[in-house]
C-alpha cells in the first residue's frame, strides 16, 4: 500500500491522533463517511439501493399500462 510499512503507517497514525485527539476522530471519521456518501449521490451513484418491485409492479409502471385483470379490447374494426 504506497510503499509504506507498518511502522510508518503507525506513526503516522500517532500524529495524527496527537494533533486531533482521541475524542475529536470518531467525529472526523463519520463527517468524512458523509461526505464520501454525498459525493456519490451528486454523480447518481446511490449509497443504497432503492429496493426492489415485484416484477408486475415495474412492467406496469415502466409500459405506462394497468396489469388489471381484464383481457385487452381489440381496436382494430370489425369486419361483420
Amino acid at each position: 500500500m504506497f510503499g509504506l510499512k507498518t511502522t510508518e503507517l503507525l506513526l503516522i497514525f500517532v500524529v495524527i491522533l496527537l494533533l486531533f485527539g482521541a475524542t475529536r476522530l470518531p467525529q472526523l471519521g463519520s463527517s468524512l463517511g458523509a461526505a464520501i456518501r454525498n459525493f456519490k449521490k451528486g454523480f447518481g451513484g446511490e449509497d443504497e439501493p432503492e429496493p426492489k418491485k415485484s416484477s408486475a409492479g415495474t412492467l406496469a409502471s415502466a409500459s405506462g399500462t394497468d396489469l388489471g385483470t381484464e383481457p385487452a379490447k381489440s381496436t382494430a374494426p370489425r369486419n361483420d
